[in-house]
Formats: structure tokens, sequence, C-alpha cells
């Protein structure tokens, strides 16, 4: 498990709705949107000149839309409207104390599609791709937020089955952390407290612990039978691309593999980056999207995303 960095810089705002802000080339737009009670906070890179379409990132569990700043303003610089956001709980979009039975699956069922109708009704006349990284792909792969993409991509997104880590000593340490020290730091302090063991954010205890749950089952959440998983998988039709890198101990190649064996209507392209072929040190789980190690491959991820603009 990848720690998330506090890439914390001037510039980031709470997403009250509307604040601009002019940072280098593109043009950045703090929003907000309802999801049934509650509201998203959520970043808006606009490019100079008018633009080609948009490109939505959904984020991976524990990481920030911040995170993802580098990533979205090179989508900018492509003539392409970036749009990332934190899910509920975490983030900017609500403490996640005040949300403890927020689920994982309400994050891929609610949040997720919530972003893509935002940007939807925000864009209506240009073509849109989205980009889920880990849980932000797994929504996608079970159907949530396609309505207007024809394709998009995923990006170290697994089946994360701890039994699958192919590491004994990651293998134990996960387990350990998801199903041991994870649950009853939920059940003690009422979330999961992410920063302090370098997880990245906080996050809800009803998404930890659902988490935990899921690691435990071979298939993942293909084996909950309450989330129709394969189902669900087995309708999605549209172009995907499925990256990760070869030195991630969770999203290995083989369990990447297994997370798209549903899409049986789907056109699914893979593609798996080894850090050296980068001239990197390490990418491991979050390093594809990061600043100073993700680059490389960006504009080809842009453009294979925009090839219906």
């Amino acid at each position: 498990m990848d720690r998330t960095p506090d890439d914390r810089t001037a510039g980031d705002r709470t997403a009250e709705g509307g604040d601009i802000e002019i940072r280098g080339p593109e043009t950045t737009e703090d929003i907000g949107f309802p999801v049934g009670p509650d509201r998203i906070s959520g970043t808006v890179w606009h490019p100079v000149g008018a633009p080609r379409g948009v490109i939505m990132i959904h984020p991976a569990t524990a990481t920030p839309r911040r995170y993802y700043r580098a990533f979205a303003s090179c989508i900018a610089a492509s003539g392409i409207i970036a749009m990332a956001y934190d899910y509920r709980g975490t983030g900017e979009s609500g403490d996640p104390r005040d949300h403890p039975g927020m689920r994982m699956r309400d994050w891929m069922s609610e949040d997720v599609p919530a972003a893509a109708a935002w940007c939807r009704e925000r864009f209506p006349d240009l073509p849109h791709a989205a980009v889920g990284h880990s849980i932000g792909g797994h929504a996608m792969v079970l159907g949530h937020g396609l309505e207007s993409v024809s394709r998009f991509a995923v990006v170290s997104a697994h089946v994360a089955a701890t039994q699958r880590i192919a590491k004994r000593r990651e293998r134990l340490r996960v387990g350990a952390l998801l199903t041991v020290v994870g649950p009853v730091l939920c059940r003690t302090l009422g979330y999961m407290p992410g920063r302090r063991l370098g997880l990245g954010e906080d996050i809800p205890a009803g998404a930890m612990l659902e988490w935990g749950r899921w690691t435990r089952l071979p298939g993942y959440f293909y084996d909950d039978p309450t989330m129709h998983a394969r189902e669900r998988a087995g309708a999605v039709e549209a172009e995907v691309l499925a990256i990760g890198a070869d030195d991630d101990l969770w999203a290995s190649p083989d369990q990447m593999d297994a997370l798209l064996a549903p899409l049986h209507r789907a056109s699914v392209e893979r593609r798996t980056y080894a850090p050296a072929e980068l001239g990197v040190p390490r990418l491991g789980h979050h390093g594809l999207l990061r600043r100073g190690t993700g680059e490389a491959i960006w504009p080809d991820l842009i453009d294979w995303l925009s090839r219906d603009f």
C-alpha cells in the first residue's frame, strides 16, 4: 500500500462552488454539488481557449483530489477540461466522523454517478471520457457514471483480495491492517485514521469495514451477492484501457486481469509499465498518476481518452 503524500500548495480551496483562480496556463474553479443531503467538493481545470472535451478523474480510496492536480493540469494543457473531487467523508467533502455509515459501494454507486451527472449538465455539448484510479476504476467497471462516456481508463484497479497478494510480508501486513487494526480503530474512534497510518486521507468507518470484508473474499466484491457485480460488469459496453505498474504489490497484472475478466461486452486494452521503462525507481499503486513518476505516460493516456473528441 502506497502512502499518499500531502501535496497541498497554494491554490487549494474549500469547494463552496464557483471560486475561480488563474494558476499557470489553465484556470481552476472550485465547485460543489449535492449527493442526497450531502455535498461533494471538486475542482475543474479549464484550458486556455475553447475546450474540445471533458475528462473526469474518479479518485482512489483515501486519495484527495489535490493528488491529481498535476495530471489534471496536463489534461487542461491538452485543450480538455478536467474535473476531480473528493468522495463523501473524505478530503473537503466532509469529516469521516460525520459519515460513519458511508460505504465503498456508496462512493461507487452514488458519488461517481453524481460527479458524472454534474459534468454532463455543466458541459452538455462536449464529449466526455473518464479515468478511474483504483476504486474509481471499480465504479466504472461496474457500470457507474458511464451515461455520457464511450471510453474510460482504469488505473491500478484490481480484485483486491488479500490472498492474491504475492509477497507474504505484504499479504500479512495488509491483512492485519484491513481486517484487524482497521476495524478495531473504526469501532473505537468512529472512523479510520488513515493519515496517522500513512494511508492517505482519513475515511469513514463504514467504508473501512466494507473494504476489510471484501478483502477476505477470493473474488473481492465479485463474491458479495448483494453487489451483483459480475452481472453489472458484464453489461458494460465501452472502450476500456486498463493500465498498471508491474511493481504494484496490490494491483498486480493478474489481479487487474481478474477485475476485467467479466467485461464480456467491452473492448479492453491492457498496458503494464515497469519503473525502469519510465526512468523512475518505483511506481507502486499511486505512481502512474503522481507528479515526478507518471508524467511520461500521460500524453498517451490523454490521447487515448480523447480519441472521440
